[in-house]
């Protein structure tokens, strides 16, 4: 049998890959790109097709699978630590502030009124029957009156009102007794005329020289009718312009049921009401000239000599003036003043006892000393120290956190009057600072000239650091 022909195997059919071209381009320098991996494509059997190899999944992956950059989560970490920082650093310097800022200070409030009565029954006054009478304590008030205020002839006791007159148009500074009026002999004339009527007065004669001092002395201790009209010429040139004087200084001391008709007192037209008259008898102890001629016992002066004060209280019950006046139509009348001292206080009464009954000046006069005796006992009995403010708790001092304690007076606080006086109180606060320590001064309470400290009674409590970090601007 012959042997088989050598290769007779066609040539596969269509274009077979050509090789691909040398890449001409010189290779870039530095690092060369490595040869692909020796995994050659096998070449095609013989009469096959060409046909890709499948590709390997090592060779092309997906980009969610491509492996993060190194350190991009380690910037993250660094970002968010600069965050934390910042904002502990922002947060720590709000909290620094608050810390450190000023607290508030702490306020006070108190339950003390602003007027109070003195406790307990007001006092029982021996008012006297008929008549009127009138009761003020200086500085204090009114204990009382009685007799309405109709006006009634006041007698001499109009001559407080001469003398004032001339005092606020004359003033006379210490000793000083003043310029002189000469008597002539019209004012003799008038003595006479009046001795005719009974009337009280002192012997003048043609020339004699009175000082203010010595005509206004005899004015006020024995009662000189003839001095008064004296005094009202010399001052205003006749006695209408004096009269005119009078009425105007009681209406500009409110004395609105009073009316002057002449400067003695003589002539029952002369009317005013012991509420009236105790006014002016306050007015008028004001000028220290018109105090101290009141208090007079006696003094001297020209021609009649040796004076003596109709006054026959002086010296009683702390009594130091001021007028008596009598008449038949008047009855018996006394303006007084008397002190009385209680606890530490020096206090001035002035008083009026109008148009007692009696036959005579003594017995008109005696009948008005009895009143006012019984009345200033009255008043030694009823005007006392009384406790206006107890020493109890009567407020608190709170801080603006709300830590409260209370505060009370250092002791009681005590005023010199009388059951159902109306007192004026008057709380005065002062800083107490944020904190309070106890036993500190936050205030005080005053009435009647007296003063008392308020004090807390114990220490408030520190702010919690909470409420620092959270209290509001």
């Amino acid at each position: 049998m012959p042997a088989p022909p050598s290769n007779p195997r066609p040539a596969p059919l269509g274009n077979p890959r050509p090789a691909p071209p040398s890449d001409p381009r010189p290779a870039p320098p530095g690092n060369p790109v490595p040869a692909p991996p020796n995994n050659p494509r096998p070449a095609p059997a013989a009469g096959s097709t060409y046909q890709s190899a499948p590709t390997s999944p090592q060779t092309y992956q997906s980009a969610q699978d491509v492996p993060k950059k190194a350190g991009s989560g380690k910037r993250r970490v660094a970002i968010l630590l600069v965050v934390v920082f910042f904002l502990v650093a922002l947060v720590g310097a709000g909290a620094a502030v608050q810390l450190t800022r000023d607290l508030p200070n702490a306020t006070l409030t108190t339950e003390i009124a602003t007027t109070i009565k003195i406790p307990g029954s007001a006092p029982k006054i021996p008012w006297p029957s008929t008549g009127s009478a009138e009761l003020m304590i200086e500085g204090m008030g009114r204990l009382g009156g009685s007799g309405g205020d109709k006006a009634e002839p006041i007698g001499s006791v109009a001559k407080v009102m001469t003398a004032y007159v001339i005092l606020k148009n004359h003033p006379l500074d210490g000793d000083e007794e003043g310029p002189s009026m000469t008597v002539d002999a019209a004012d003799v004339a008038d003595y006479n005329q009046r001795t005719l009527t009974g009337q009280s007065q002192v012997r003048v004669a043609v020339g004699e020289k009175l000082t203010e001092r010595d005509a206004l002395e005899a004015l006020m201790l024995p009662s000189a009718n003839n001095v008064a009209h004296m005094l009202a010429e010399w001052d205003a040139g006749n006695v209408e312009g004096f009269l005119e004087k009078m009425n105007d200084a009681a209406d500009d001391l409110g004395m609105t049921e009073t009316e002057y008709t002449d400067p003695s007192g003589f002539l029952p037209t002369t009317i005013s009401t012991a509420a009236d008259q105790v006014k002016l008898g306050q007015a008028a102890l004001k000028i220290d000239a018109f105090a101290e001629i009141v208090e007079l016992p006696s003094a001297e002066i020209p021609v009649e000599g040796t004076i003596k004060n109709y006054n026959d209280l002086l010296g009683e019950d702390g009594v130091f003036g001021i007028k008596t006046g009598s008449t038949d139509q008047a009855g018996g009348n006394l303006l007084f003043a008397a002190r009385l001292k209680v606890a530490s206080r020096d206090l001035v009464i002035v008083g009026a006892v109008f148009n007692q009954p009696g036959a005579n000046t003594p017995e008109q006069l005696a009948a008005v000393n009895k009143v006012v005796r019984k009345l200033l006992t009255a008043v030694g009995k009823s005007v006392k120290e009384y406790p206006l403010v107890a020493a109890k708790p009567l407020g608190s001092v709170q801080t603006a956190w709300g830590s409260s304690v209370t505060v009370t007076p250092a002791s009681a606080l005590k005023v010199v009057g009388w059951p159902g006086l109306a007192v004026k109180v008057k709380t005065t606060t002062t800083k107490p600072g944020s904190l309070v320590t106890a036993g500190q001064q936050v205030g005080e309470v005053q009435a009647a000239g007296v003063r008392v400290p308020l004090r807390a009674d114990a220490a408030t409590s520190e702010p919690s650091l909470w409420w620092k970090l959270t209290r509001r601007p």
